[in-house]
């Protein structure tokens, strides 16, 4: 089987390694890190899945692993997952039956595999060894659709079966010969219309535009916006923020405000992609005010029914330097904080305006179950 791999966002946890691939639901984060420390190792599918089930089988009621071997796939699932399984033998579906503790399959001449999670979206993101939250994995390539059955040809002098829906042959009477058809009469010819010109347009008066004199900014700056808003008395204006240092990695210059090609693409376990051409502002209600009207960010809004995540909760933005080319991460002071889990390294805590490059894979924990996949654009 191709180890071409796709998904669709979700949020459930998918843990890819060289070996296999572990898929769990959201409620079991807490054995998410462990898993890829041991994936990311190149543990094998058998390791995996005891370290998988050592936390106990009463309380992992929904999984699903797919183990890749040269020869045959390994294929369990538990619970919620149904798998479409399509092979050289045929196309069956793998899934649990209610009462047993999984489905365990073992096929060879696998050419795809389709496990669904959650919903039945489209998998049209790359899955790449590291962490995701999915909804669809698929593994492989699917086989194209059969083209329809050309229609037989006879040989030369042997007669054509017709087909079982094609008509009977009726005789063929020969055709009249055509009558002689008067010559045709000449139409009368239209008198031709005289020609009026067309009134000639009445000019506008020329748009003014003020004098140069009138120009509030001659030197060409961008005006700040701000001052007096209380025009009926009546709106109250709440005290000013002030702005967040966000310091570049020391000894680096600051990237470009837009890019001519985003460096990263921003996978959302709500289901948002964003590319990262300039910077992107993560949050439960994103302010962008320090930004020019020329290079406003992308600003995403993502959900916190537990209020874990903060307004301005993240920034993510094109790097220069050393990081030109990629993407960097900086928690903008969040109440909260934000967990980056890289592939082959330990999950860490990032510290409040230290920007930290990601590599594809990474996956940016907010809180309040919201993930941010970094992807190749």
């Amino acid at each position: 089987m191709s180890t071409e791999a796709r998904f669709a966002a979700g949020d459930w946890y998918a843990v890819v390694g060289d070996a296999a691939t572990v898929l769990l639901p959201a409620s079991r984060r807490d054995r998410v890190a462990g898993l890829w420390d041991l994936a990311d190792a190149g543990a094998s599918p058998d390791a995996l899945l005891d370290a998988l089930l050592a936390g106990g089988l009463s309380s992992l009621e929904h999984f699903a692993l797919v183990a890749h071997g040269d020869d045959a796939t390994r294929l369990i699932v538990r619970g919620a997952p149904t798998a479409t399984v399509s092979a050289t033998s045929g196309d069956e579906i793998v899934s649990a039956a209610p009462g047993t503790t999984w489905a365990e399959k073992v096929v060879t001449g696998v050419t795809s595999i389709r496990v669904t999670l959650t919903g039945d979206g489209e998998a049209a993101h790359t899955l790449t060894p590291g962490l995701a939250r999915v909804s669809v994995v698929e593994f492989g390539t699917p086989a194209p659709a059969a083209p329809d059955a050309p229609a037989p040809s006879a040989a030369p002098g042997e007669p054509v079966a017709p087909a079982e829906t094609a008509a009977p042959v009726m005789a063929v009477e020969p055709e009249p010969e055509p009558e002689p058809q008067p010559d045709p009469v000449a139409e009368p010819v239209a008198e031709p219309v005289p020609f009026v010109p067309e009134a000639e347009p009445v000019a506008a008066a020329p748009m003014h535009f003020g004098e140069p004199e009138d120009d509030p900014t001659p030197t060409g700056e961008t005006p700040v916006v701000g001052g007096d808003w209380d025009r009926d008395g009546q709106t109250q204006i709440g005290a000013p923020v002030p702005e967040f240092d966000r310091p570049p990695i020391p000894g680096q210059e600051i990237a470009p405000d837009v890019v001519s090609q985003p460096v990263a693409a921003l996978v959302f376990s709500t289901g948002d992609v964003v590319a990262v051409d300039r910077t992107v502002l993560v949050g439960r209600a994103p302010e962008a005010r320090r930004f020019a009207s020329h290079d406003q960010p992308h600003v995403v809004t993502v959900p916190s029914p537990h209020q874990e995540i903060s307004s301005t909760h993240l920034e993510i933005r094109p790097g220069a330097g050393a990081d030109h080319g990629s993407a960097i991460a900086t928690d903008l002071g969040s109440t909260n904080g934000t967990v980056l889990a890289q592939p082959g390294l330990d999950p860490e805590e990032l510290k409040p305006g230290i920007a930290v490059s990601l590599i594809p894979g990474a996956v940016l924990d907010l809180g309040d179950g919201v993930t941010i996949q970094v992807t190749n654009p």
